[in-house]
């Protein structure tokens, strides 16, 4: 197969969707790459070093995306990058589809084969190709939250952890899952006052034995998750409901309520965001205050440490690449279940329910799709 990586073109993204050694890896097993020019620049990977591991170098994206049988991204195709796509090319990236109705209609007029990272799932039912960039953001959220904190950023000018005779910062983190207990990881590492809000019994009780008793567990009802975000200093929103649109948990009234200078950091922005106030921001202009609360909503925050992301990234989606450039994708997605879960469109239909039900289409399971 003939796989193509072009350079990644979203505001202030510097990942890549190959590293060298994945490409060696994939040129072992017989398959050619073409990567446009100076696309793992921001990682530190020149064009030299895809050249000594066998990858052609591509003067634009054109070039690659003209080639190319599966395009492999980090970032959902931009409007421009879109429209290069062409019939039966498999892509293979982040999508977030279900808040994006303008990325699924030109995907879908293209007749693209497109699976997400983000659905791809494991036999135990986790998302392993979203767990390595949840695991970044949550760590990010809480240094993007001390800083907006500070005066500065428009915040109250707290610091997170205190110091001997003043109190720390309360942080609220609403969602338990991965980006949530990394985001808990960091603030209790920063000596802040942590609770997290979880409607799973179990996973609460998992935290629980992690952090013991210097992290507040909360079963989150609507009466508690008012209760706390209007007593915390930096809430985080860690809420995910797979390939769905996230629900708006923290209201525009909420925010009135809040302590002028609080923080909000929407780690769910890339499906629409937790709260009602959150728009998609970027690192260039990430912040914008509403009601007197700082809102961070960076779309794409792992992409401020692209080299570490990418690396961590590429560990958990080269298995997946190498299975489709090796058994095709019709064979790699019959064979397994957990990447069918990734399949969202296929020959203009909508192939992913959750996102077929947040944006009108029609949906086709699957299976019924590949049989086309």
């Amino acid at each position: 197969m003939l796989i193509g990586v072009p350079k990644e073109i979203k505001n202030n993204e510097y990942r890549v969707g190959l590293i060298p050694a994945s490409v060696r890896e994939l040129i072992l097993h017989g398959h050619q790459v073409v990567v446009e020019s100076e696309a793992g620049i921001g990682i530190g990977m020149d064009d030299d070093a895809y050249r000594a591991v066998g990858a052609e170098i591509a003067g634009d994206a054109r070039a690659v995306f003209e080639k190319a049988e599966m395009v492999v991204k980090v970032k959902e195709p931009q409007p421009t990058e879109c429209r290069l796509l062409r019939e039966g090319q498999l892509l293979f990236t982040y999508l977030h589809l279900a808040p994006d109705p303008n990325q699924t209609e030109l995907l879908l007029n293209a007749g693209v084969t497109a699976i997400a990272y983000e659905t791809v799932t494991d036999r135990h039912g986790g998302l392993p190709l979203l767990v390595p960039m949840s695991e970044v953001a949550g760590r990010m959220s809480i240094q993007a939250g001390a800083m907006c904190l500070e005066k500065s950023h428009g915040g109250a000018g707290l610091l997170l952890g205190g110091v001997p005779g003043v109190a720390p910062a309360n942080v609220l983190v609403i969602g338990g899952g991965v980006v949530g207990t990394n985001a808990i990881r960091m603030a209790m590492g920063l000596e802040a006052r942590v609770t997290v809000l979880d409607r799973s019994l179990e996973r609460l009780a998992e935290l629980d034995l992690q952090f013991g008793g210097r992290l507040n567990t909360i079963y989150s009802t609507k009466e508690a998750l008012e209760e706390y975000v209007l007593d915390a200093d930096l809430v985080i929103g860690a809420v995910l409901v797979p390939g769905a649109a996230t629900p708006k948990l923290v209201t525009r009234e909420m925010l009135g309520r809040m302590r002028p200078g609080s923080v909000l950091v929407d780690v769910a922005i890339d499906q629409g965001g937790c709260f009602e106030t959150s728009h998609a921001t970027t690192h260039a202009d990430p912040t914008y205050i509403v009601d007197n609360i700082v809102h961070y909503c960076v779309a794409n925050m792992p992409g401020a440490v692209a080299r570490t992301s990418t690396f961590a990234l590429n560990n958990a989606t080269l298995p997946f690449a190498l299975a489709l450039a090796d058994k095709g994708f019709p064979r790699a997605l019959a064979d397994d279940p957990c990447l069918l879960e990734g399949l969202n469109l296929h020959k203009g239909r909508v192939t992913y329910e959750a996102v077929a039900s947040a944006l009108g289409y029609d949906y086709l399971p699957a299976r019924e799709a590949l049989a086309l």
